[in-house]
C-alpha cells in the first residue's frame, strides 16, 4: 500500500507542478499566447519556453527512472494549455487569439536521449537538453505559420488587460535577426543544456528532502 501511495502521490505531484509550469509559461510567453508580438519576440519566447520545458522534464524523468515521462510532462502543460485557450474561446475571441506551444515533441527526444543511451543521466542533460534547445522553435514556427495573420488578430481583438503602452505595433520583423528561427535554436541549445543540469540537480535536493 505505501508503495502504491508513493508511486500515485509521485505521479500527483507531476500533475500538478506541470500545472503551476503551465501558468507561468502563459506569463512567460505572453507575446505568443496573445498573438500581438508573437514575431517579434519568437526568440525570447524560445529560449524562455525551451529552458522551462527542460529543467521540468528532466527533472521527472530523472526522479521516475522511467523514459517517456518527460512526454508525460508535456502534455499535461499542453492539455492543461488547451483549457486556456478553450476558455478565450468561449468567451468569444477567435480561435486563433491563443496558440499552444508545440512542447511534445521536443520532450519526446529527451526521452529518446535517455532511453537510447540505456538511461544515462549525463546523456539525457547533454543530448536530450541540446535537442530540445534547438526542435523547440523549429516546431513552434511551423505552428505559427498555420495561424491565421498575428497583427490582424491583434488589433481586432486587442488583449483586454494590455496597458495602453503596449498597443500592437507593426512587427519589425528582421530588425535584429534576420532568422529567428535559427537564432532561438542556437540559443536555446546553449542554454537549455545549464537549465537541464538544474533540473537534474533538482532530484538531489529532492532526495535529501524525502531522506530527512
Amino acid at each position: 500500500l505505501m508503495v502504491w501511495l508513493r508511486r500515485t502521490t509521485h505521479y500527483l505531484f507531476i500533475v500538478v507542478v506541470a500545472v503551476n509550469s503551465t501558468l507561468l509559461t502563459i506569463n512567460a510567453g505572453d507575446y505568443i499566447f496573445y498573438t500581438d508580438w508573437m514575431w517579434t519576440s519568437f526568440v525570447v519566447f524560445s529560449v524562455s519556453q525551451s529552458t522551462m520545458l527542460a529543467v521540468g522534464a528532466i527533472y521527472y524523468m530523472l526522479f521516475t527512472g522511467v523514459p517517456g515521462t518527460a512526454t508525460y510532462y508535456a502534455t499535461i502543460m499542453t492539455i492543461y494549455t488547451w483549457v486556456a485557450k478553450g476558455a478565450w474561446f468561449a468567451l468569444g475571441y477567435p480561435y486563433d487569439f491563443v496558440v499552444v506551444p508545440v512542447w511534445i515533441p521536443s520532450a519526446m527526444l529527451m526521452d529518446l536521449a535517455y532511453w537510447a543511451t540505456r538511461r544515462n543521466k549525463h546523456a539525457a542533460i547533454l543530448i536530450g537538453g541540446t535537442l530540445v534547445g534547438l526542435s523547440f522553435p523549429l516546431f513552434n514556427m511551423v505552428n505559427l505559420l498555420l495561424v491565421r495573420d498575428p497583427l490582424e488578430v491583434a488589433f481586432k481583438y486587442p488583449r483586454p488587460t494590455l496597458p495602453a503602452y503596449m498597443t500592437p505595433i507593426e512587427p519589425q520583423v528582421g530588425k535584429f535577426y534576420n532568422s529567428p528561427v535559427a537564432l532561438g535554436s542556437g540559443a536555446g541549445a546553449v542554454l537549455t543544456v545549464p537549465i537541464a543540469a538544474l533540473g537534474a540537480k533538482l532530484n538531489t535536493w529532492t532526495y535529501r528532502w524525502m531522506a530527512a
